[in-house]
């Protein structure tokens, strides 16, 4: 492994480093001022393996800062975790650090143990970003090693030298568009235009001249005759996003389309050949709107020739990983900053969040903490209000169609268990309080919060959030199974969380064993 560099004019500092480091059996290599790093990183220019793996600088030293020194480095070395010391904890160190693309802001004085935590952290970090940076090296068009991504990759291969209609299914946010990209990259259309729309997205009335182009004079504002997505597609591809939103009317010019190859401009009166290859995607369930009659049968199967799923995020968590740094990446690539790193804690968190929005709110999480996080390293605390709320996939319920949130609810039989015949009677809790007015029954036990939380301050605790956060759940959920008599689904739906959360809470709490204590 590469050593760690130190620098600090300070003797004392770095012979405590040096040998802390050691007997963690970690290399170090101790410099006196910011020239001499300088000097050896460019004699380590030719031979990656004779730089720093992480590098440990004091803020003010003879001859130059470190954060000039991190600067420096920076724009070299910008992968290189680099973490600053200084005896002199004030804001504006704090923030030029962290500004200056700091891994971590380190006071002085520090305890020893930790500051020997946090290097390690930085070199496991600097070893998973090498890796990372290897495999990254030129970004894929779509990342996926999940089974369901990998069997649309197969699907997209399988399809690459037809021109068949195809229609893309899956909710909103899982990549719909980038699948058909990749359709339309990969077939012998390539060299021709990929020509997308939302039909969603167009006012009804302007739909039909957005698809079809219209004549002159066509209605009021027409002033010139207008080529429309079909012509300005010709001999490529037409992306037609959203198609179960497409009214009714237009449905029927489309299948024409589909059926002869052949179209009217609004207003026209001759036939435009069409040289288009259509694909077309949508979130809905078009079997369940052909039965209500909002959707054309006929054009229904015109356009199911071949019928591609794609996965929604929570279906393939294992590719949350790539996923993140990939975005953290691009992010930072488009903000013109260094991207931040993720720690593990920070990447499970993120993995067993249900993402609604799937891998776009993936991608709009990654530019909140491209900005918003507070140093380069992310950590769970850094993550945004929703993924700490909602880190175990029941957000994304609201987003499944009826018919499936049905089937994925229906089975309660499954959930309800054995629970002790305790939670099977009237709560006893909720009564107790019921006598106060609600402001007052607030005050109340955010007061004796307050109380609780200052006492196990002062005992000098340090897990007083996980320990006050495991009797509110357990007693939170406890009163719900109570006043729902251990219907688990029916208290899931009251206390406003999913079934998998109130499943996984009552395993956690050991509710299950200690209800009746409770």
């Amino acid at each position: 492994m590469k050593p760690i560099w130190i620098v600090d004019d300070d003797q004392s500092i770095r012979f405590v480093l040096e040998k802390a480091l050691l007997r963690e059996e970690l290399p170090t290599r101790s410099f006196t001022n910011t020239r001499e790093v300088l000097a050896a990183l460019d004699a380590a220019a030719d031979d990656e393996s004779q730089g720093p793996q992480v590098l440990v600088s004091d803020i003010r030293m003879p001859g130059g800062s470190g954060l000039e020194l991190l600067d420096k480095i920076k724009q070299k070395h910008p992968g290189l975790p680099v973490i600053i010391m200084t005896a002199y904890s004030d804001l504006d160190s704090a923030v030029s650090a962290f500004q200056g693309g700091a891994f971590e802001y380190l006071p002085k004085p520090f305890d020893l143990p930790r500051a020997v935590e946090l290097i390690r952290r930085a070199v496991d970090e600097s070893q998973r970003e090498e890796v990372a940076e290897e495999r990254m090296v030129e970004a894929p068009e779509m990342l996926g090693q999940a089974p369901a991504m990998q069997d649309v990759f197969r699907a997209i291969g399988r399809l690459s030298q037809s021109n068949v209609t195809v229609l893309i299914t899956g909710e909103s946010g899982s990549g719909k568009e980038l699948v058909a990209r990749a359709l339309h990259k990969h077939s012998p259309r390539a060299s021709g235009p990929f020509v997308a729309i939302n039909t969603a997205a167009i006012p009804k009335d302007l739909l039909e001249s957005e698809l079809f182009g219209h004549e002159r004079g066509a209605f009021t504002g027409a002033q010139t005759m207008r080529r429309g997505r079909f012509e300005q597609a010709e001999g490529g591809t037409l992306f037609l996003d959203e198609i179960g939103d497409m009214p009714f009317d237009l449905q029927t010019r489309l299948l024409r389309v589909l059926s002869d190859g052949h179209f009217y401009r609004v207003g026209g009166h001759n036939a435009v050949k069409a040289n288009v290859r259509v694909i077309a995607a949508t979130h809905q369930d078009l079997e369940q709107r052909v039965k209500v009659g909002g959707f054309r049968e006929d054009l229904f199967h015109r356009l199911n020739v071949i019928r591609l799923r794609l996965p929604a995020l929570r279906e393939r968590r294992e590719d949350v990983p790539a996923l993140t740094r990939h975005f953290l990446q691009q992010s930072a690539k488009q903000l013109g900053v260094d991207p931040k790193r993720i720690s593990d804690a920070a990447l499970a968190q993120l993995s067993g969040f249900g993402f609604p929005g799937n891998v776009r709110q993936l991608e709009n999480i990654c530019h909140w903490l491209t900005v918003m996080a507070p140093a380069q390293l992310i950590e769970p605390k850094d993550l945004p209000p929703e993924v700490l709320v909602g880190a175990s996939g029941e957000a994304s319920l609201p987003s499944l169609t009826a018919a499936s949130a049905s089937h994925v609810l229906a089975p309660e039989r499954e959930l309800v268990g054995e629970l002790p015949a305790s939670l099977t009677a009237p709560a006893q809790v909720v009564p107790a309080m019921s006598t106060q007015s609600p402001s007052a029954s607030s005050a109340s036990w955010e007061s004796g919060l307050e109380q609780e939380a200052q006492a196990l301050l002062a005992a000098g605790r340090h897990d007083v959030w996980d320990a006050l956060t495991r009797r509110f759940e357990s007693r939170l959920i406890l009163t719900a199974l109570a006043n729902t008599r251990g219907r688990r689904i029916e208290a899931a739906q009251k206390l406003g969380i999913g079934r998998n959360t109130i499943t996984r809470k009552i395993a956690e709490l050991h509710l299950d064993r200690d209800a009746t204590a409770e």
